[in-house]
């Protein structure tokens, strides 16, 4: 999820369905919650802590963590060397999502299709839009955070991809890699806030409206293979506020040919699919074997 979590376009949420933990991770984060604070207010830590399931939450991000920090360098260095095979074997991950996530639609119908091409088609205008230019305020790094946790927490909307329109991509993996702890503090408060409230909402749609927002769930992701697609062809380079290239504006194309490069590519996009498929497999298998047990 922290490597997904990195790259413009690709989401922590749907590595999270892949692995077969997207809903217990929203369940876990959603225990945190007013009765959890009561508890913290009258001392009684462990009583408060029981009824959470921080042991999960601990451990996904201690490796969510654990991949930003180690894997931002070589990430941006892959994404500025190698950018087309890195989409096209991401790009294998998301299209085989999309039906991995409808596969867990119950009851299918016209209806929830319906609802799976709306959700594709604002996550479609979404990855057209251009970054904007925005301060550096710390106001406006706390709402970047809460933006953009929200983002990550759903399937097929990147919370890099946010930040990007946002303007911050930037500037937050510089302070990630320059050890900016003061921003980065900000920024964590702003994730934190975004994600105690969004998740309810999130928790409530899943509880009574399981299929309906799998469907949509499976639109967006279907939406977001339009920004990640690897050939692309770049029409502007808008600058920011000190200079620096923010984005680009851009149109998806084809390959010229059949070279070398493209053959990897397409080997990449292989390996993605496959990969999106072994981490399906073993979740069926999680799952057999809990409903034996």
């Amino acid at each position: 999820m922290g490597v997904a979590d990195v790259i413009p376009g690709v989401s922590g949420g749907t590595v999270a369905f892949l692995m077969g933990i997207y809903e217990e991770l929203i369940e876990s984060i959603s225990s945190f919650n007013i009765g959890f604070l009561k508890g913290l207010a009258k001392g009684q830590l462990r009583d408060a802590f029981s009824k959470t399931g921080w042991k999960f939450i601990l451990i996904l991000l201690s490796g969510i963590l654990s991949a930003i920090f180690s894997l931002s360098h070589p990430l941006k260095w892959l994404l500025t060397n190698h950018p087309v095979f890195v989409h096209a074997f991401f790009f294998g991950i998301i299209l085989t999502t999309i039906f991995i996530i409808f596969q867990k639609v119950q009851k299918k119908s016209f209806i929830k299709i319906v609802y799976g091409l709306l959700g594709a088609i604002v996550m479609f205008q979404l990855t057209k839009a251009l970054p904007m230019q925005t301060p550096e305020t710390w106001w406006f790094l706390f709402l970047s955070g809460v933006i953009a946790i929200c983002a990550m927490i759903l399937p097929g909307i990147s919370g890099a991809f946010i930040l990007l329109l946002l303007g911050k991509y930037e500037f937050i993996i510089t302070a990630v890699s320059e050890r900016n702890f003061s921003a980065l503090l900000i920024i964590a408060m702003g994730c934190i806030t975004g994600l105690l409230t969004f998740v309810h909402l999130l928790r409530w749609l899943l509880k009574h409206h399981h299929d309906l927002t799998l469907s949509v769930l499976s639109g967006v992701v279907a939406g977001s293979l339009f920004k990640i697609w690897p050939w692309k062809e770049i029409l502007s380079c808008p600058t920011g506020f000190k200079n620096e290239i923010l984005a680009f504006k851009e149109i998806n194309t084809l390959p010229p040919a059949i070279t070398p490069p493209v053959i990897f590519a397409f080997l990449f996009f292989v390996l993605g699919i496959f990969g999106s498929l072994w981490l399906a497999q073993m979740d069926r298998q999680r799952e057999s074997a809990s409903q034996t047990q």
